[in-house]
C-alpha cells in the first residue's frame, strides 16, 4: 500500500479520490488544510485517519509515502520541494509550476532526494491516448495537429458580475492558458517534441490573466494549432492531419472516442474502454513508478513537463501575462 497525503480540498481533489479509490494499492492516510475545521470536515467525508494544519508536520509524521498537491498553482513548487526534501513522493496537479524556473527547482529536488515527481495530467496516460500513439503511424506524413479546449467557466459569471475569483487572479498563477490551454499543449509535445517556434495571441482580462488565446507552433514538416478559452465554449473536434488520413479525438483533455478517418471515406474506430473516474490512470502510473523505484515517468516525464512549461512561458511573454511568481 502507498500511503497518500492530500494538500488541497477542492473539487479536483474529489475527482482525484474517486479515481484513486479504484486502485488497490492506494491508501488515503492524511490531509492538510490551513484550518482544523476544514481538515476535519474533509477527513470525515473520506474517513482519513490523520489531519494536519502544519504541512511540514505532515511531511515529517511518517504517516505518508506520497502527497497529491492540488493547491493554487502559485504554491505548487514550494509545497512540492518541501515534501521531496522530506523524502515524500509528489504527484502535483497541472500546471506543475508557475514557470520553468520553478519547475527546474522541483526537478532538482526530486533528483537530489531520489523521489518521484510527476505532473498529474491524465490525458496522456489514458487508453485513448494510447490508441492515438498506435494509430498515428497509419495516417501517413503528419502535417497538422489541431486541438481546441474552449470551456466557459462558471467562475466567469461571477467575474462579469464584479467578483474576481481565484481562477482569474494572477497572484495564483491562473488564467486560461495555465488552466486548460495546457491540455492542448501536453499531447502535441508528447507526440512530436519541442517545436521550432511559438507564436501566441490572447485576450487579457482586466484582472491581469488571459481569458482566451491561441498558439501556433511550427515543426520541421508540420504545424500545430491550439485554441483555448475560459470565456467562450466550443464543440470543435480535435484532429491530427496526415497525408493519408486523420485521427479524430473527442476531447483533448480526456480522449475517449478516437477514430481513424481515411481519404477514401472509410472510418475505423480505435476507441478503448475507459473507466468512469479517469484520474485513475495517473494514480496507476504514479504508484507503479514508486513500486519500481523510479524518479520520473517515461510518459509524463520531467522533460515533457519542462518543454510544455517553456512553451507557456514564451506564450505568456508574447501576450503580456505576468505572474508575481515570475519575479521571485
Amino acid at each position: 500500500m502507498i500511503r497518500f497525503g492530500i494538500i488541497g480540498t477542492n473539487w479536483i481533489t474529489d475527482r482525484f479520490l474517486a479515481g484513486a479509490a479504484l486502485h488497490q494499492q492506494f491508501k488515503l492516510s492524511a490531509v492538510y488544510s490551513r484550518t482544523e475545521e476544514r481538515a476535519r470536515e474533509f477527513a470525515d467525508k473520506y474517513v482519513i485517519p490523520h489531519t494536519f494544519t502544519d504541512m511540514d508536520a505532515m511531511f515529517a509524521s511518517g504517516e505518508i509515502d506520497a502527497v497529491y498537491i492540488a493547491s493554487p498553482n502559485s504554491l505548487h513548487a514550494e509545497y512540492a520541494i518541501a515534501a521531496m526534501n522530506r523524502g515524500i513522493h509528489v504527484l502535483c496537479e497541472k500546471p506543475i509550476a508557475s514557470n520553468s524556473r520553478e519547475l527546474e527547482g522541483m526537478i532538482d529536488a526530486a533528483q537530489r532526494n531520489g523521489v518521484l515527481l510527476m505532473e498529474a495530467l491524465k490525458s496522456t496516460l489514458m487508453p485513448g491516448f494510447g490508441a492515438v500513439r498506435e494509430g498515428i503511424g497509419r495516417i501517413g506524413k503528419v502535417r497538422r495537429y489541431f486541438a481546441s479546449f474552449c470551456q466557459y467557466s462558471s467562475r466567469y459569471d461571477a467575474y462579469r458580475a464584479g467578483t474576481v475569483m481565484n481562477a482569474f487572479r494572477p497572484e495564483f498563477s491562473n488564467g486560461s492558458l495555465m488552466d486548460i490551454g495546457i491540455y492542448c499543449l501536453y499531447p502535441v509535445v508528447a507526440l512530436f517534441g519541442r517545436p521550432n517556434s511559438v507564436k501566441a495571441s490572447g485576450y487579457m482580462l482586466e484582472s491581469g490573466v488571459d481569458g482566451e488565446g491561441s498558439i501556433l507552433m511550427q515543426y520541421d514538416e508540420m504545424d500545430a494549432v491550439v485554441l483555448y478559452s475560459k470565456i467562450t465554449s466550443s464543440s470543435l473536434p480535435n484532429e491530427i492531419h496526415g497525408e493519408d488520413g486523420n485521427l479524430v479525438l473527442d476531447k483533448i483533455s480526456e480522449p475517449e472516442v478516437v477514430q481513424l478517418q481515411f481519404r477514401d471515406g472509410s472510418v475505423e474506430d480505435l476507441t478503448r474502454p475507459t473507466v468512469e473516474f479517469n484520474m485513475f490512470y495517473e494514480v496507476e502510473e504514479f504508484i507503479r513508478l514508486i513500486q519500481e523505484g523510479k524518479t520520473e515517468s517515461e510518459v509524463n516525464s520531467h522533460e515533457l513537463s519542462l518543454i510544455v512549461m517553456e512553451i507557456m512561458d514564451e506564450a505568456r511573454k508574447q501576450i503580456g501575462l505576468v505572474y508575481p511568481a515570475d519575479a521571485q
